[in-house]
């Protein structure tokens, strides 16, 4: 069964001239491409400086001590280099 090849044919042109006129997965200029494996390694990294930060802010909402919220901003200091670590 399956679709007719005029069909086929047809969406292979298209998309054959689509690729021809540069408008197929054309990216903009300032365009970042990373792996997949980079993306998700930078969404974990982004994620542990929330998680720290987020941290940090709830130590001052529940009235931490000083040695709590420095130890919690230490944290949070030695989580943002690894997002200086893109892989781009």
């Amino acid at each position: 069964m399956g679709r007719r090849r005029q069909y086929c044919r047809q969406r292979a042109y298209e998309q054959r001239a689509l690729i021809n006129r540069g408008e197929a997965g054309a990216l903009p200029a300032d365009a970042v491409v990373l792996s997949a494996d980079n993306a998700a390694d930078l969404s974990d990294r982004v994620y542990q400086v929330r998680c720290a930060a987020e941290d940090v802010a709830t130590a001052l909402d529940e009235g931490a001590s000083a040695i709590e919220l420095r130890e919690l901003c230490e944290v949070l200091i030695q989580a943002c280099p690894g997002c200086r670590r893109v892989g781009v």
